[in-house]
């Protein structure tokens, strides 16, 4: 079978542990037999027995039909503990031994005693002591005993039913012990309980006071109370309560109010409460400083202070301080003071009171600036037509400075934080009442300052129109503006600077000089200064005159008319005029050549300088005749083999002239009388070509030169024996003479290049 081993097994363990038991049985300790069972606190039992041999310790058993309660102790006596108090237990014990455990001894009845009361102890007055408690279960009456804790003095006892009890007659401010107990029906007292309670000390006596003013803090001393552990001191006064609380003999209460009367008590104070309070001590602080101080500056130069009364106030003392560090003060039973001030200062003004506690605390400093000072040294530094420069000495107080320039209509102002103004757009030549006003911004104006008078500078003059007489004298004339004024007239140019004055509306400028250019203006001038100068009025002089004039003759109808730059002219205009006719040019050279010109006849030359603006002057006038006309039909003939006769056409009028041949071998030259027009040049080189030039001589006995030339050939021999070969311009017009139209068919013809002429070379036989 499986389980026949197994539940062998069992069986034979069974039985081992059977065994066993009955050893341990027969090993066991002896039962304990108690011998008595008493209750001493109200939650324990003490059991007492005999000694049991074999046992170690003992398990002691209390019972109340509710709770088991066990507790193992080593020998007698034994105590079970946490108990309920007056309660009926059943005791019993039983040994122990290392063989085990005996029986329970048969049970012993023990009762635990009552419970101690729980005290609360209070002090109502210094000399007595309220003990109370609640009751106690199974109690019928109470012992309460009161005694100095330091042992001394006898021991007052009390017994009771109440649950309360008041001791007194006792010492204030001692520590006193408290002992109470209860018992029960069997006259059996219960578990004491002790407390200790201190008796409330009595108030402190000869109660000092000292008040420093300037703190506002008062001192409070006092003597020593016994059993007192602290000590309160209070001070109510007004609406306020300040205290201050101490272990000391002294104790020192800061801000107090000032104006106010406190009253001051002292308490003394330990666990068991607080004393009642002393007689009280009247303490009066110092009274409050003046508000709501009025200050005012009237008359100009005086401050008045004042102020309201105040509460405590017995008298007052005004300090007054300027910011110069000056300071005085008054003192009064009034609440006013006045003062002597001076302007541009700062006061600062404390009002203390005083009474017989001292002086007031520093209230509110108030300030007070006085109006600022006038500015001094007023005098302008510039004045203009329209502008005026002021500059004056600092004022004391000013912050700001205000100028006003008044001429009875209109007002010019100006505001500026420097010793200077500049008042501008102001009208000229006027008079204006100025004042400087300092400001300040606490004071505002000082509207007493005075005023002076300052004139603007002349306005600056029109000019109306500047006029030029026949002698070249310029007239100026002006709008006079001014009273008074002296009126100054400059002409301004690059050939120099020329002036006239004069008090009216005009004056005259002489001696400028021709060909220039200038620019005139006028300042009018009197005290108060010069004005601006007028507008200029540009002047231009007529153009200087040329020096010299030259009139040369060019050719028989052209003359050549120059002369010498004149100063400013910028053309000239030469005019050649006679009774034939007129010839002009007009130039911005200095020469001119004027043409169509007879010959002839008496000419009148007349030159005018113009300037760039058409300025324009007559400057030269002088006569003038021109060249005779050339000679026409010029011819040689031969006269032997070595004279040639010249022959030519004289012109209208009288005149002289002059015959010249210019040939390689020389110069011949004669001059005929005015009678004839014919000249015989009687030794002559033949074999050269001659240039024939007749010209008229003027009456200075100058020959023109401008007449044509003719060239002729004179030969020797050959072919051309007995000819002379004349060479003429083409458009010289030769060929316009009779026998040259009738023969130019037959003339042989050869051009010839010379001086840039084209010249014909035509051979003709002498006549």
């Amino acid at each position: 079978m499986a389980g026949g081993p197994e539940k062998c097994l069992s069986l034979i363990g069974f039985c081992l542990i059977c065994l066993k038991m009955v050893a341990s049985e027969k090993t066991a300790p002896e039962i304990p037999t108690i011998d008595q069972a008493y209750s001493k606190i109200s939650n324990s039992i003490t059991v007492e027995w005999a000694t049991v041999p074999g046992a170690t310790s003992y398990l002691l058993t209390a019972e109340d039909g509710d709770t088991v309660i066990e507790t193992m102790v080593a020998n007698s006596p034994g105590t079970v503990t946490g108990l309920k108090a007056a309660t009926l237990y059943q005791i019993t014990i039983r040994s122990i031994s290392a063989a085990g455990r005996s029986q329970a001894s048969p049970p012993k009845q023990a009762k635990t005693v009552l419970a101690a009361p729980i005290l609360e102890v209070s002090c109502p007055s210094p000399d007595a002591i309220l003990v109370q408690w609640e009751a106690v279960y199974m109690a019928i009456g109470f012992s309460v005993s009161i005694m100095r804790a330091n042992g001394l003095g006898r021991i007052w006892k009390e017994n009771t039913t109440n649950t309360s009890l008041t001791f007194s007659s006792l010492d204030a401010g001692t520590l006193y012990t408290i002992k109470a107990y209860a018992w029960n029906a069997n006259g059996i007292p219960g578990d004491d309980s002790t407390c200790n309670q201190r008796t409330s000390p009595h108030a402190p006596a000869n109660i000092q006071v000292s008040f420093d003013s300037g703190t506002l803090k008062v001192t409070i001393s006092w003597t020593p109370t016994e059993g007192a552990f602290n000590y309160t001191v209070m001070a109510l006064g007004g609406s306020s309560e300040l205290s201050c609380s101490t272990s000391f003999s002294s104790c020192t209460i800061s801000s107090l109010q000032c104006g106010t009367e406190y009253l001051i008590s002292v308490l003394a104070s330990n666990d068991a409460g607080s004393s009642k309070s002393t007689s009280a001590v009247t303490l009066k602080t110092v009274a409050c400083a003046p508000g709501r101080v009025t200050i005012q500056e009237d008359p100009h130069g005086h401050l008045s202070v004042a102020w309201p009364n105040v509460k405590l106030g017995d008298y007052y003392v005004a300090f007054v301080k300027s910011d110069d560090g000056l300071e005085v003060h008054c003192n009064t039973s009034l609440t006013q003071c006045n003062f002597l001030s001076e302007c541009g200062f700062t006061y600062f003004i404390s009002i203390f009171a005083y009474n017989k506690a001292g002086q007031s605390p520093l209230g509110d400093v108030f300030n007070y600036t006085t109006a600022p000072c006038c500015p001094s040294d007023i005098h302008p530094v510039l004045v203009s037509n329209d502008r005026v420069e002021i500059v004056w000495s600092p004022a004391r107080g000013a912050e700001l400075y205000e100028t006003k320039a008044i001429d009875g209509y209109n007002v010019v102002e100006c505001n500026d934080t420097t010793p200077a103004c500049t008042l501008s757009a102001l009208e000229c030549n006027t008079k204006y009442n100025i004042t400087v006003y300092s400001f300040s911004e606490v004071r505002g104006s000082n509207m007493s300052c005075t005023s002076q008078f300052i004139t603007t500078a002349p306005c600056s003059p029109e000019i109306k129109n500047v006029s030029k007489d026949a002698f070249s004298v310029i007239n100026v004339h002006w709008r006079p503006t001014n009273d008074d004024a002296t009126y100054t007239v400059t002409a301004q140019g690059e050939k120099g600077l020329y002036r006239c004055s004069s008090t009216g509306e005009s004056c005259t400028l002489a001696g400028l000089p021709c060909g220039s250019a200038f620019s005139i203006t006028a300042v009018a001038e009197t005290q108060a200064g010069r004005s601006l100068p007028s507008f200029s009025v540009p002047l231009e002089m007529a153009p200087c005159c040329p020096a010299s004039l030259t009139v040369t003759q060019v050719t028989q109808s052209v003359i050549n008319v120059s002369w010498t730059l004149g100063t400013g002219a910028q053309t000239y205009v030469a005019v050649l005029e006679s009774q034939a006719g007129q010839s002009k040019c007009h130039t911005h050279e200095n020469h001119c050549l004027l043409g169509c010109i007879r010959c002839g006849i008496n000419y009148t030359v007349a030159l005018k300088a113009i300037s760039a603006t058409g300025l324009t002057v007559d400057c030269a006038f002088q006569s003038y005749s021109s060249s005779v006309c050339c000679p026409l039909g010029v011819k040689l003939y031969r006269l032997g083999p070595n004279g040639i006769r010249i022959y030519w056409q004289a012109s209208r009028g009288s005149a002289n002239y002059s015959t010249d041949l210019y040939g390689s071998k020389g110069i011949f030259t004669c001059a005929p009388s005015s009678s004839f027009s014919f000249c015989d040049v009687t030794e002559i080189p033949c074999g050269d070509v001659y240039t024939v030039m007749v010209s008229p001589v003027a009456e200075t006995g100058l020959k023109l030169t401008f007449c044509p030339k003719k060239i002729y050939s004179v030969t020797c021999s050959g072919s051309t024996l007995g000819m002379v070969i004349y060479r003429g311009k083409r458009n010289a017009g030769w060929y316009r003479e009779p026998w040259i139209k009738r023969n130019l068919t037959k003339l042989s013809q050869l051009l010839v290049i010379r001086e840039g002429r084209d010249l014909l070379d035509y051979k003709m036989p002498l006549v």
